[in-house]
């Protein structure tokens, strides 16, 4: 079997003869898989920024494809197109009860090591193991694609979280840091919801001629504070949401928020050194929350946009490669010459 291998900071390489993941438990499945994705998180590893990441681990968390294989508990059948929820959850104890996937006892992530929990290996490869597949995986339904649906267990949800947990009202002026994946499909997400007004910030041209594409307003985040000021009824956003994981960004993001906002941040943090405007959030009575994407409770959401046609995920694909080119697809989306990276490990239907 052919895999997406971590070696080490700025390494990765297509490995041949990985052993063919098999069944395991009752709660099992193995997908065959047509369509996966380079995320913005597994940037991390691949710069060194994650100490302790395992060389040796099959990378991947985006992927859908078909059932190969599936345990006595598993409610798919082999052949049925499915996908994954990037967060791995056991979907039985108190807290997935509540929706709360991402801090079930059993939580991990697919292709992430034992950064989150127990290392499972990723669907950036042919065949991969679907611990808890009964929770885990989901239908594609028809008339969504492989590859849209991919989106569906990762990088969608988590747009669409960030805005669900803003709290956002139709009228509401939002503001979004960031015009990588997730930035622009939260603003088309604010969009949807009834948003009046979606200002986004990024400091590269290329992105911003990317959201304005999209039919969107763009600035440069020196510009970010004034453009919503200017926008929005109260002075100031509504509703921020910083989709980066930086100090700056959450910076800019508090800076442009109106009275009594909301600022929701769904960029991944791994700094504890995070200055923090105590003075501003408490003169502005603002609202600070970080939310990590739950496509295990948001899925179905974002499938009845899709498939509604109000949000087209896969309008954000730069770059599809085969499998073999996954390096050279790691090395674009490093440097940014690449938006978004699917990866085609067979025929994929819908």
């Amino acid at each position: 079997m052919k895999g997406v291998v971590y070696r080490g900071p700025g390494h990765v390489e297509v490995a041949t003869g990985l052993a063919e993941p098999r069944v395991e438990g009752p709660r099992d499945a193995v997908v065959r898989v047509t369509r996966t994705a380079v995320c913005g998180t597994d940037l991390h590893p691949y710069r060194g920024e994650i100490p302790g990441f395992a060389p040796g681990t099959v990378l991947g968390h985006e992927f859908a494809g078909t059932v190969a294989a599936a345990g006595h508990d598993v409610p798919f059948a082999v052949g049925e197109r499915v996908f994954a929820s990037d967060v791995v959850a056991c979907g039985r104890c108190r807290r997935c009860a509540r929706g709360w996937h991402y801090h079930c006892p059993e939580v991990t992530l697919f292709g992430y090591s034992t950064v989150v929990g127990r290392s499972v290996a990723g669907g950036q490869a042919e065949y991969v193991r679907v611990p808890y597949a009964d929770v885990v995986l989901a239908r594609t339904p028809d008339g969504v694609t492989d590859e849209q649906a991919l989106f569906a267990g990762d990088v969608l949800t988590t747009a669409y979280a960030a805005v669900a947990d803003s709290g956002i009202r139709p009228g509401d002026a939002a503001g979004v840091v960031g015009a990588g994946p997730v930035g622009l499909l939260a603003a088309q997400c604010a969009v949807v919801a009834g948003a009046a007004t979606v200002v986004v910030a990024d400091p590269d041209e290329r992105r911003r001629d990317r959201v304005r594409a999209a039919g969107l307003r763009a600035v440069p985040p020196e510009e970010f504070g004034a453009a919503l000021a200017a926008a929005a009824e109260y002075g100031g956003g509504t509703v921020v949401i910083e989709a980066v994981g930086s100090a700056a960004a959450l910076r800019t993001a508090l800076d442009g928020a109106g009275p009594r906002a909301t600022v929701v941040t769904v960029g991944a943090h791994h700094s504890d050194a995070m200055p923090f405007p105590a003075a501003r959030a408490f003169a502005g009575e603002l609202t600070l929350r970080f939310t990590v994407g739950d496509p295990i409770r948001l899925r179905d959401r974002v499938l009845a946009l899709m498939a509604g046609g109000r949000i087209d995920p896969s309008r954000v694909v730069s770059h599809r490669l085969p499998l073999a080119d996954a390096a050279h697809g790691y090395r674009l989306f490093d440097r940014r010459e690449a938006f978004k990276v699917v990866l085609e490990t067979g025929p994929a239907q819908g």
